[in-house]
């Protein structure tokens, strides 16, 4: 063996490499340990002892001491659905990107391309520029860009006679810089989050961002940090008396509006229904933001009882509730913000709102507006925060809008310092803001006209389009700062000065796919994923024991054990994440790393089989698999790139931790078995290669594979045509991820029938989910399309309560939905029609760029189109055999058979398994063709198929028994997924033999006709 010594050394380096990285991971199960011991239970507790040792050495190495934080950021990354945690792509409005670039223009030719733009991008797969720029074309061919564009902002880049191509190139390079500058902002507001080893990263579609962010359990707050857009306004207002004394005509003419409706419709139910946009949640949770400290909240709670019930009563009005409501529908869903007397309170606030009612109240007030009932520079704004305990009421705003453009005269750009500090009279948590020179002098300015008027004015301050408070101005304030103050806790002051000082998004950021998985089932996940994982390792080391002999086996499995050590120390080193599919992937690279021993065994038996001693044998036996181990591992390997290349999350952890086993199963199997065995010739040591049992196992064997190819092909297209029938007829269970939608594991204290979850959320979310046992029978699955084609944290919400409101009776417990979420709510998924077309469309490629990949490289290693044909036509079997098997067998087996990236990544693996089976046999027949150039094709192929026989036996008993421990043990998360793998290693064995080898051959004997003939 050349190179012993650099192979030597390289083995050492690698090792002691693994070690020191691997140290970080078990340093840090080491002080988690200790803060649950200290602990003692207590969640909050162990969070905080933790938290206390983050700045704190801990760990010593002698050349470098490290704190707990960077012991935490070097050890091994944990998936979310193994850690628990949280999982988001967050989509940048790129038209909220182009609005601002145009400087809002009003121009209808661009505001209707923006809207045509928006509804083609829920079936098309490209990007929102070019829908823009094509539905553009399509409503004014003759439009120009520039029209829209020489703004101030592009004039020196976008002139008057610029093209549309030419105004599309400025427009992207905007829109790239803006959605880079989003991702900057959203990163700068992770980095402070307070998570340990989160992830963020842009995707290929442009303005889509990932976020990971393990092991978080308030998922709300998460939601509200990720999509504000840190918008910060200071408005003028109008004063309350000016709009309240406007409403009894805004009541004639709703009122004449219904009856209109009426007339027309001659139902009251068939009313057309009002937007939905109504109140949504703020991101930040604050009561107040004090410019003075002579402010009216005390007042306005004080008097929100007296509103509700006393103020617009039937009963003064001598008329009965509903005739009353009758002639005053606006006061229906609006109690308009006035004393008993009926004077309207002293503020901006016009008016509190039921959360329920406020979608109607924005319709009501819309339609006011249009019939000039109100000022055309009102503004209406609801409140942040409910003003009731029980938080269902919302304040109502009337700001005054003063410029030209529509815009607030003074933003939050003008900020310069966000910082959570703590009042000095009540010890409360505040945010204190200071301002620019030029925010400074409009601020003076502001406040100075708004005190000037009679009665004093205010200042509504609003984020993100909500109101967080407008109090009273008493006087100029010179010094540019004022502070957010109110029921903070400091957790929700620091998210809030994080958001104001990390700035504004350049646009809205949306969650358009989200995953949540429980701390419980994550655990869950690393015990099953363990057990599975330790008893596949066992099993095969146990065989290659029995199969191979005593040494011969220990040394394979002394290779397999180094494996798995190289294999996790490099996962740990390049920072990749450890998911449950990808400990799948690390059972898988097992059987690898066993075939590339069998292979290498199977060799040095043929060798000493033909007389060579026990030192040549080894070395011939080496080198002669080598060719045939090289392709066997870049054929997965191709289809493990392509994986990651076209997959995201834990599809992606499964492709990476393929591509590195498949590097560190070839460097244990060639190098560190020969420098094992070459130790052991040193000494003298006896090796053999085989058992008494084993020793003549598949020796002398002489099946005709080729003479029965046709009986083969029967049976095949019988198969490939039931399930080609069934795709037809039954179609396949298509899951969230290729259809949109929402998804629950939802776990309850006992068993449940899935006809009563059904039945509870039929009511709920107007159609009835689809329901089914996941796993135990006190844990179903719940998939709903309600409101996914939605985005904002209020539809989240909304689906959430719904949720806990159709699952509470089920329950025998008296719990809050905040311990429903927690403890009942195992994981969950959401994923919006436009990414499940991204999904469907990357899985369609992924498939046919691994099939092209995969005969482009056969030809090339064989030189002859014939074996490519032969295994690209074997695979395509394996895939079509396999899509109809789960489309006849969803439906009858005990778990699921959902069709998702899982199922796309099992397909993808089994292509690469099937090619590695179909090249080992290529690569031997190519070696006896060499060897025997004149003998009949057909008997130089029967005895390639049999003589790899015993390898293709051991390499798929041991594959098959290492899937069935996943299959068994590994749970329920992936239980559909293994089970592909394990149809895939049948019909991939199966392939290998009767169908690429065969096909090969009849292409061959057709062109050898031909040839001869000519």
């Amino acid at each position: 063996m050349q190179n012993k010594g650099a192979i030597r050394l390289l083995a050492i380096l690698l090792t002691l490499v693994c070690i020191y990285q691997l140290s970080f991971t078990f340093k840090a199960a080491q002080v988690r340990n200790q803060a649950e011991e200290y602990a003692n239970g207590d969640l909050q507790k162990e969070q905080l002892y933790l938290d206390s040792l983050a700045g704190q050495e801990v760990f010593n190495l002698g050349v470098k001491n490290f704190t707990f934080r960077e012991v935490q950021e070097n050890e091994l990354n944990l998936g979310l659905d193994l850690k628990g945690g949280m999982n988001v792509i967050l989509e940048i409005s790129v038209a909220d990107i182009l609005r601002s670039l145009s400087n809002y223009s009003t121009d209808t030719t661009f505001n209707q391309a923006i809207s045509l733009a928006r509804e083609r991008q829920t079936d098309s797969q490209e990007d929102f520029l070019t829908l823009f720029e094509q539905a553009f074309t399509d409503i004014d061919p003759n439009a120009k860009l520039a029209a829209v564009f020489n703004t101030l902002q592009l004039r020196d880049r976008v002139s008057f006679n610029s093209t549309n191509e030419e105004v599309m190139q400025v427009i992207r390079t905007e829109a790239k810089d803006a959605i880079d500058n989003a991702f900057n902002i959203l990163r700068s507001r992770i980095d402070q989050f307070g998570v340990a080893q989160p992830n963020i990263q842009k995707l290929e579609t442009t303005g889509r961002i990932l976020v990971e962010l393990p092991g978080i359990d308030n998922q709300e707050r998460a939601r509200r940090i990720l999509q504000s857009s840190a918008n910060l306004e200071f408005w003028e207002t109008y004063q309350s008396f000016e709009i309240i004394s406007l409403f009894d005509e805004a009541n004639q003419t709703i009122k004449n509006y219904l009856e209109a409706q009426e007339a027309l419709t001659k139902e009251k139910d068939t009313l057309p229904e009002p937007p939905t946009d109504g109140i949504q949640e703020d991101l930040a949770e604050s009561d107040d933001i004090d410019v003075d400290s002579d402010t009216d909240q005390e007042e306005e709670l004080s008097l929100l009882d007296e509103l509700e019930s006393d103020t617009v009563s039937a009963a003064d009005t001598g008329a009965t509730r509903e005739e009353y409501f009758n002639n005053n529908p606006l006061y229906e869903v609006l109690t308009p913000y006035v004393t008993r007397e009926g004077e309207a309170i002293p503020g901006a606030q016009v008016g509190v709102a039921n959360k329920r009612d406020t979608a109607d109240v924005n319709f009501y007030l819309q339609l006011c507006k249009e019939k000039n009932i109100f000022p055309r520079n009102v503004k209406f704004l609801w409140g942040a925060e409910p003003v009731d305990e029980a938080e269902t009421m919302y304040g109502l705003y009337a700001i005054k809008v003063t410029t030209r453009d529509g815009r607030a005269p003074l933003e939050g750009d003008v900020i310069t310092r966000a910082q959570q500090e703590f009042s000095q009279t009540s010890g409360e948590a505040k945010v204190t803001l200071s301002m620019n020179k030029e925010g400074t002098k409009t601020w003076a300015r502001l406040t100075r006209e708004a005190s000037e008027k009679e009665p004093k004015g205010h200042i509504a301050i609003v984020l993100d389009n909500y109101v967080r408070s407008a109090p009273r101005v008493n006087g100029e304030i010179t010094g540019g700062s004022t502070e957010i103050s109110g029921d903070f806790t400091i957790e929700e002051a620091s998210d809030l000065a994080n958001i104001l000082k990390s700035g504004k998004l350049p646009a809205p950021a949306r969650i358009i796919q989200e995953e949540i998985v429980g701390p419980s089932l994550g655990q869950e996940a690393i015990n099953s994923g363990l057990n599975s994982f330790l008893i596949a390792f066992l099993v095969v080391m146990f065989y290659m024991i029995f199969y191979y002999s005593r040494r011969a086996g220990l040394v394979a499995d002394i290779a397999l054990i180094a494996n798995m050590f190289f294999l996790i120390g490099v996962l740990a080193s390049l920072g990749a994440t450890l998911t449950l599919p990808g400990i799948a992937g690390i059972v898988l690279t097992i059987g690898m790393s066993v075939d590339a021993n069998v292979l290498i065994y199977e060799r040095i038996r043929e060798e000493i089989a033909a007389g060579k001693g026990i030192k040549m044998a080894i070395a011939d036996g080496y080198k002669n698999a080598f060719s045939a181990i090289l392709d066997a591992n870049v054929t997965t390997g191709l289809t493990a790139l392509i994986l990651f290349l076209f997959g995201t999350g834990p599809i992606k952890g499964f492709a990476t931790t393929l591509l590195i086993g498949i590097f560190t199963s070839l460097f244990s199997a060639l190098f560190i078995t020969r420098l094992i065995f070459l130790g052991m010739l040193d000494r003298n040591k006896v090796l053999t290669f085989a058992t008494g049992l084993t020793e003549n196992a598949w020796k002398n064997t002489a099946i005709k594979f080729l003479e029965k190819r046709k009986a083969f092909y029967v049976i095949s297209a019988l198969i490939v045509a039931a399930g080609i029938g069934s795709l037809v007829m039954k179609g396949l269970n298509t899951g969230v991820d290729f259809t949109g939608g929402r998804t629950f594991v939802v776990r309850f204290d006992k068993t449940v029938d899935v006809n009563d979850v059904e039945n509870a959320l039929a009511d709920e979310f107007g159609h009835e989910p689809e329901v089914t046992i996941f796993g135990n029978d006190n844990q179903v699955r719940i998939v709903t399309k309600y409101r996914v084609d939605e985005t904002g944290t209020e539809v989240d919400q909304e689906v959430e309560e719904k949720l806990f409101t159709g699952l509470l009776p089920l329950i025998d417990k008296d719990i809050t939905m905040d311990t429903f979420m927690d403890e009942y709510r195992q994981s969950s998924l959401k994923v919006g029609p436009t990414i499940a077309d991204d999904i469907k469309q990357k899985a369609m490629i992924a498939i046919l760029v691994s099939l092209l990949a995969i005969f482009l490289y056969i030809f090339a290693r064989f030189r002859n189109w014939q074996y490519g044909l032969g295994a690209l036509l074997a695979v395509t079997h394996d895939t079509l055999v396999l899509l109809g098997l789960f489309s006849i067998l969803y439906g009858i087996m005990p778990f699921s058979l959902e069709i998702d990236q899982a199922f796309i990544a099992a397909i993808l693996t089994v292509i690469g398994y099937s090619i590695n089976d179909t090249v080992v046999v290529f690569d031997r027949i190519r070696e006896y063709i060499k060897l025997h150039p004149k003998q009949e094709i057909n008997l130089t192929m029967n005895t390639a198929l049999n003589s790899t026989l015993s390898r293709t036996f051991s390499t798929s008993l041991s594959t098959f028994f290492v899937l069935l421990a996943i299959f068994v043990f590994g749970g329920e998360v992936i239980r559909g997924f293994t089970f592909a793998l394990l149809l895939g290693v049948v019909v991939g064995t199966y392939s290998s033999l009767f169908i690429a080898t065969p096909i090969a051959y009849d292409t061959i004997k057709k062109k050898m006709a031909i040839q001869k003939k000519k």
